[in-house]
């Protein structure tokens, strides 16, 4: 009785789970039938001792049921919306950038939270382009445009906000469904709270970010009407934040995690050098996540600044390597935000040394067991990081057409998608304490 006492205090670490279906545990163990509280594992006879002990070896912890087939039910069913809220917001911020692109996100000068009215005759189009006309776009720019022109912008930032909305509603309502249905795991509530109030503050943000092309402070003889470089990477990562929350989340339903087959009782028996290499990876792995996701912020700015315009060449910057113009701005802190040349020259640096921290990833992976589809996750973001890096020259030597600078942006998704999927693989990747 002892022995098993003692051998349950050793693993409360490691999770003594009575009358929970292990969905995401991938070691099942059938040390007994029926479901046993603690007061009855210690009553269990001496014979159960080994089968109990040879359980925990495998895993570090004690499963007592089988994942019901209700319970893998419920979890594709949640994981496959979660995956779907985090496409709809990879398809958002696709959407966000060809309006961007295309400079069609400041013909809507008005914000409704429940939608605004669609205009369907020609008085309700004439009405909005009147409104369209008092703000600095149309008076410093396209003084020129015609309705029809007016239409078509009008339409993308439509397009964008009523795909927004719906991400909401297809996040919102099927939300409420599992919560009161009891489909969520444990912890997951509490995210979707997090995730839900994102969407909120998302949508609010987009707002404050066209109202700051709309105000009348553009004055100078060059000054262009545009949105705030600071709120459109606001903006930006709001949505980089909700995909990868969704996507993070979907994974831990459809794809769990696997653990490593380590033996808890034996740690001398563990190959510690393997161990620590993984816990080295990992975080280089998390390092790697937040440079890609500093990277594509720096793509906003650059965005917001029209920075891709100037320098259209690779490596060199008009000839040179770092262009005399680089510190133009007073004080110097300035340049990093407000000045396109070092704009444009901190995303070169960031995405060049993105790439280089993933291939020196995936050189070092070759010596390591990844668990479960490691490997898969690190070959398909080394993949996807070339193919950024190649797409990002390629959009700018060709002076960012539309349809290449789009796919550019859509390609850091990407990339950091396949960092969120590397991420979740190695999530049961620790030190064994000591």
């Amino acid at each position: 009785m002892l022995s098993v006492a003692r051998l349950c205090s050793k693993n409360l670490t490691r999770q003594l789970i009575t009358n929970v279906s292990l969905t995401t545990q991938r070691n099942f163990c059938n040390v007994v039938k029926k479901p046993i509280s603690l007061t009855g594992l210690l009553k269990c006879p001496i014979t159960s001792i080994g089968q109990i002990s040879g359980c925990l070896r495998k895993s570090g912890t004690l499963a007592l049921n089988y994942s019901s087939a209700v319970n893998k039910k419920t979890n594709k069913i949640v994981g496959s919306w979660l995956l779907v809220c985090s496409g709809m917001v990879f398809v958002a911020v696709a959407l966000g950038g060809v309006t961007r692109l295309t400079e069609s996100g400041l013909s809507m000068v008005t914000w409704r939270l429940l939608g605004e009215k669609m205009p369907v005759s020609d008085g309700q189009w004439i009405e909005e382009f009147e409104k369209y006309k008092q703000y600095p776009e149309y008076k410093i720019m396209n003084k020129e445009m015609t309705l029809e022109e007016f239409k078509r912008i009008w339409w993308m930032e439509y397009a964008h906000r009523m795909w927004g909305r719906l991400i909401g509603i297809v996040y919102g309502v099927p939300a409420l469904y599992f919560w009161y249905n009891g489909m969520l795991k444990k912890g997951m509530k509490m995210r979707v709270l997090i995730l839900g109030s994102l969407i909120g503050a998302q949508g609010l943000m987009g707002w404050y970010m066209v109202k700051s092309g709309l105000e009348d402070r553009f004055q100078g003889p060059n000054d262009v009407p545009r949105v705030s470089q600071y709120r459109l990477a606001a903006h930006l990562g709001l949505a980089l934040t909700l995909y990868t929350g969704f996507l993070y989340n979907a994974l831990g339903y459809l794809i769990p995690s696997k653990q490593l087959p380590l033996d808890w009782f034996n740690k001398e028996n563990i190959n510690h050098e393997l161990l620590n290499g993984l816990v080295r990876f990992k975080r280089m792995i998390y390092c790697t996540k937040g440079l890609v996701l500093l990277t594509a912020l720096s793509g906003a700015f650059v965005a917001g600044l029209d920075a891709g315009l100037i320098y259209n060449s690779f490596p060199l910057m008009a000839d040179k390597f770092i262009p005399d113009d680089i510190l133009a701005f007073s004080p110097m802190l300035r340049n990093f935000t407000e000045n396109p040349t070092t704009v444009q020259f901190d995303h070169r640096i960031l995405g060049i040394s993105t790439l280089t921290l993933i291939t020196l990833m995936a050189w070092k992976s070759r010596g390591l067991a990844l668990p479960g589809r490691g490997s898969r996750a690190m070959a398909t973001l080394l993949c996807a990081g070339y193919f950024q890096v190649v797409l990002g020259i390629t959009t700018l030597i060709s002076y960012v057409p539309v349809h290449l600078a789009a796919t550019h942006q859509s390609g850091s998704m990407l990339v950091l998608g396949a960092a969120t999927w590397l991420c979740h693989e190695l999530k049961y990747i620790r030190k064994i304490p000591k």
